[in-house]
């Protein structure tokens, strides 16, 4: 960043919302920032073995009388003869006409992942990656500020995401990659084998929490002879963000410095004919050049620093 160059304040949308691990249930917790369009929430757990139903409430408010409104209402239930699920609305302490969604995908036992994206006109849900429903809303979404979760559900993690910016490198329906907490696999320093290369779509994705002190965080590609084709540089001391290349030379970012302490972050790197594109907490932030040969002979993501890893998938 250039000296004296004053950047707007942060958006809402620029900061996410760390995740949560193990919560009890029943959990109610503040949406930072609300819910828009492009948000994501993401639900990690298992399904009891005797549950007869839980629910997922996206709420406008959180007081306990009057009972908020809930602009959307997600119930499985499992306790029927053919498992279904139930999406509704609760407006003015009423609840509205149910949609009823049979084809339940959840088991009693087993572990699961759903993710709710919210787009403009309507809510769609998948578990465990493949497409469930959609819901119409019925009150606007802006409402909403709340999320609860009630009934017979063990929750692993609960995520706050915003939808991957970049239109090559995205399905038609997001996946969603868990969060796993001490896991061995994610240590810093921490190392991911590329051994075909990079190519043209592929998406890096690097999900963390910042350490209490940090002292530097480093996103590095490797080839087959260690050379650092480039590296993804954040700097604590002077709170700047850079690609550094193998030789040296560093071209500074110009955004917003989100690697606060205990502050959690995204980074998305999406490789194209010609270099890499860059997103930080779902915001696109520019690209940096590099020859397909270079990108083809990379065979090592590394990541290190003050960062305590949740998830790394490419």
């Amino acid at each position: 960043m250039p000296p004296g160059e004053n950047l707007d304040p942060i958006p809402d949308s620029f900061i996410l919302q760390p995740p949560v691990f193990h919560p009890v249930v029943p959990y109610v917790t503040t949406i930072f920032g609300g819910l828009h369009a492009g948000r994501m929430v993401m639900l990690q757990g298992v399904i009891p073995l005797h549950a007869h139903r839980f629910q997922v409430d996206f709420q406008c408010g959180c007081s306990l009388s009057p009972q908020p409104d809930v602009a959307v209402h997600f119930s499985p239930r499992f306790h029927t003869t053919k498992p279904h699920a139930i999406c509704n609305t609760l407006h003015g302490g009423r609840w509205q006409r149910e949609t009823r969604w049979p084809g339940l995908a959840l088991k009693r036992g087993a572990s699961f992942l759903i993710l709710f994206l919210f787009e403009n006109e309507e809510v769609k849900v998948s578990v465990n990656g493949r497409h469930f429903l959609h819901y119409r809303y019925r009150l606007p979404l802006s409402r909403v500020d709340t999320l609860g979760i009630f009934g017979d559900i063990l929750v692993k993690a609960v995520g706050f995401l915003n939808i991957n910016p970049f239109v090559e490198g995205s399905r038609e329906y997001p996946v969603g990659y868990p969060f796993l907490l001490f896991s061995p696999r994610l240590q810093v320093p921490c190392s991911r084998a590329l051994p075909r290369g990079l190519w043209p779509g592929q998406v890096i994705i690097v999900r963390g929490l910042v350490l209490q002190e940090p002292k530097d965080f480093t996103l590095s590609l490797r080839d087959e002879a260690s050379h650092v084709p480039v590296t993804l540089k954040a700097s604590f001391t002077d709170r700047t963000l850079a690609w550094v290349s193998q030789w040296g030379r560093k071209k500074l970012i110009s955004a917003p410095f989100l690697f606060y302490p205990k502050r959690f972050f995204e980074v998305l790197l999406l490789c194209q004919e010609g270099g890499l594109k860059l997103a930080l907490n779902g915001q696109g932030l520019g690209a940096t050049s590099l020859d397909q040969k270079t990108l083809e002979g990379v065979r090592e993501l590394r990541i290190s620093g003050s960062v305590h890893l949740y998830c790394v998938h490419h």
